[in-house]
């Protein structure tokens, strides 16, 4: 039983080890770690993934003036409304969040709407 206790003690230490960037609040290296694999590296994404998964493409103008920055960190924090984009809630820092919600930003090339 002791030995039991022990290893599920030593996972939980090992995964705390293995968070999003190292834990640092670096929007593009989170970015590039999680969020590329569907959306492209410069948050272009792939034919496949529109026609699969609905991925919207973060460099359009048209999706960087609808989404307010609440809007992105809603997404980020519960996953989308399809459920192909999972929920990073708890996997990010609220630091990380903003990190990321800046670099996506920055994919559009201008600033868009930071409220509802």
């Amino acid at each position: 039983m002791m030995r039991g206790t022990l290893l599920v003690a030593l996972l939980a230490i090992a995964g705390c080890r293995d968070r999003i960037a190292g834990g640092r609040a670096d929007g593009a290296a989170i970015f590039s770690e999680v969020c590329a694999r569907c959306h492209g590296p410069v948050g272009e994404p792939d034919a496949a993934s529109i026609a699969r998964l609905g991925v919207k493409p973060l460099t359009s103008d048209n999706v960087q003036h609808k989404l307010t920055d609440d809007d992105i960190r809603r997404q980020i924090l519960r996953g989308s409304e399809n459920k192909q984009m999972p929920s990073f809630a708890g996997a990010l820092s609220d630091a990380q969040v903003d990190a990321v919600i800046a670099h996506v930003r920055t994919l559009g090339g201008r600033r868009a709407p930071t409220t509802n």
